[in-house]
């Protein structure tokens, strides 16, 4: 779809609910209708499974895409453990080479997809409304169908080895399988590069594509929803933009990017898809080739990256001065750096491409741009590193993973910045170097940011807390293993090892161990992490006073946490 189309649309969305909302007399309800001021909607919500399939309730819908993100990043998790298991030996030893290309496309794919992306909205969708004073999200049943488009997209980018299994459990019992098996994991990366994705006869390749298609247009609404809510339905205390919380901002950012940058992927995705089944030509030779795709890819995949990280710069932003006993330092310059990453970030996607031989011209005025975006960046960081300045620093879990995803993100940061310059690029083009930095800021700050809300808002989203021992814990280990796993891959990197190859030459054998014990590290505090959410919400501590962080000592008792503490009054 067009994103101009969309731009439009959402503007007469807008202009429509604000229409609506001068009436004054009647309010648009959430199935559809209407009501009259003076009417309140109490809706008894059904019980036990009936309720979460049929919920239009924020807070419902927002736990939802939090249990399929954890389900998602799980199963991702698993997929790179896999790819590490074979990196152990030098040879092809443990899985195929397919098994191995199939493992980096899938796992690529369902973190991005399916676990980052999910669980922002999740957080969004649970405390934006409270945060901005609103009843619910701006369109309730909007927001439902936006995550049950999920979970079937998931399925049908998983259909490969979903497929597998089936067919082996059937086989045995004589039913036919053929069709089933040949629907195997995809191999053609998370870049989906033509020609080899328009090529490969793998029909899971056309459900993959679909199921792709599938989360962008749930993504997409979402995104619609979090911007009206946020424009739309904030009340009167909150009327000056300059009183809305950095969170807040940070996902109104994103949101704006997802209108721009998915429908971008969608189309060329669309267009793979015939190109695949019906035979046109959009990424022939003659039509544009591989060079069209990467360009349509880039200009989605680059932005993708901030949709990721602003938000977690938005937690970390708001967590942060909580444990510093500060109010974040230069607040209106945190807001100003997350709006210039927003519009920089679709001038800079060129530069994922630099060795195809475009003009040098052109070339360089993309790392120009890819350059110019590392300030606003800069500017967040020194805003919090001043925020910690002179604080009254609490070391809880939290914070630490604040204070470790700042660490990790500097130096994802700086080895990023080399990167845009041209003749770096050159070199370390498609080497371990990229994976390394791309991962020191993927799980770094946004994992790391992902952590600190679970066990900061976990008082309010279960009534009990958690083993904080146990969550400290888990925090260093997580610190220990990111740092063990995605430095080893620099270093591989700038000595010229290839990315993306299950076999490669004997003398990386020690680095790619060292990188594999890392990831087992990292797995272990994913391990510490659950048990700890699971257990702490079977026999935890009730939460019977909502000031868990003593915030009111430093005036920094949100407005979720108000809405809590009148929760808990209520009982």
């Amino acid at each position: 779809m067009n994103p101009t189309v969309l731009f439009v649309a959402a503007c007469i969305s807008l202009a429509t609910l604000a229409l609506l909302r001068t009436t004054g007399s009647k309010r648009l309800l959430t199935d559809g209708g209407f009501i009259e001021s003076a009417e309140t909607a109490t809706r008894e919500k059904p019980a036990g499974l009936l309720r979460w399939i049929t919920t239009v309730d924020h807070a419902d819908i927002g736990l939802l895409y939090l249990l399929l993100a954890t389900v998602a990043g799980l199963w991702g998790g698993i997929d790179a453990l896999m790819m590490r298991t074979e990196l152990l030996t030098a040879e092809t030893t443990v899985w195929s080479a397919e098994t191995y290309n199939a493992l980096f496309t899938t796992h690529g794919i369902t973190m991005l997809f399916f676990f980052a992306t999910p669980v922002f909205t999740g957080i969004a969708n649970y405390f934006i409304p409270t945060l901005v004073g609103a009843d619910d999200m701006a369109f309730p049943r909007v927001n439902a169908i936006a995550f049950w488009l999920l979970p079937p997209a998931l399925l049908l980018v998983r259909a490969g080895l979903i497929t597998e299994v089936i067919a082996k459990v059937l086989a045995p019992l004589g039913f036919p399988t053929a069709a089933l098996f040949a629907i195997k994991p995809p191999t053609i990366g998370w870049t989906m590069y033509t020609p080899m994705s328009r090529a490969v006869a793998n029909p899971e390749v056309d459900l993959f594509l679909l199921g792709l298609h599938l989360s962008g247009i749930a993504t997409v609404m979402a995104a619609i929803n979090i911007i009206v809510t946020i424009v739309e339905e904030r009340d009167s205390s909150i009327i000056n933009w300059a009183n809305l919380d950095i969170f807040s901002w940070t996902m109104l950012t994103a949101s704006g990017l997802i209108i721009f940058a998915f429908p971008m992927l969608g189309s060329a995705m669309i267009m793979l898809l015939l190109d695949r089944n019906f035979g046109t030509l959009f990424y022939s030779l003659e039509a544009g080739g591989p060079a069209l795709w990467q360009h349509l890819f880039w200009f989605f995949g680059h932005p993708e990256v901030y949709i990721l990280v602003l938000p977690a710069f938005g937690i970390v932003s708001y967590i942060l001065p909580k444990f510093a006993g500060r109010k974040l330092f230069g607040f209106k310059f945190v807001v100003y750096s997350t709006l210039a990453i927003g519009v920089l970030s679709f001038g800079v996607w060129a530069h994922h491409m630099f060795t195809t031989g475009m003009d040098p011209r052109l070339r360089a005025s993309f790392m120009a741009v890819s350059l110019a975006i590392a300030i606003p960046s800069a500017v967040k960081t020194f805003n919090w590193i001043t925020t910690l300045y002179n604080g009254k620093i609490r070391l809880t879990a939290p914070m630490i993973f604040c204070v470790g995803g700042i660490s990790t993100f500097i130096i994802g940061g700086v080895t990023g910045v080399f990167l845009a310059s041209i003749p770096v690029d050159l070199l370390l083009h498609d080497t371990y170097y990229v994976v390394g930095h791309f991962h020191l800021i993927l799980v770094g700050i946004i994992v790391f940011a992902m952590f600190a809300a679970s066990y900061y808002w976990y008082p309010i989203l279960t009534g009990r807390m958690f083993n904080q021992r146990l969550a400290r814990a888990h925090a260093w280990v997580s610190i220990l293993g990111t740092f063990l796993t995605f430095s080893p891959m620099l270093l591989m990197g700038l000595a010229g090892l290839p990315r993306r190859y299950a076999a490669y030459p004997e003398v990386f054998v020690p680095l790619q161990r060292a990188a594999t014990v890392g990831a087992l590290i990292l797995f272990l505090g994913v391990g510490m992490w659950l048990w700890n959410m699971i257990q702490s919400y079977r026999v935890g501590d009730v939460v019977e006073d909502a000031d868990v962080w003593n915030l009111k000592e430093t005036n920094q008792f949100g407005r979720e946490w108000e809405w809590f503490e009148e929760r808990l009054d209520r009982k």
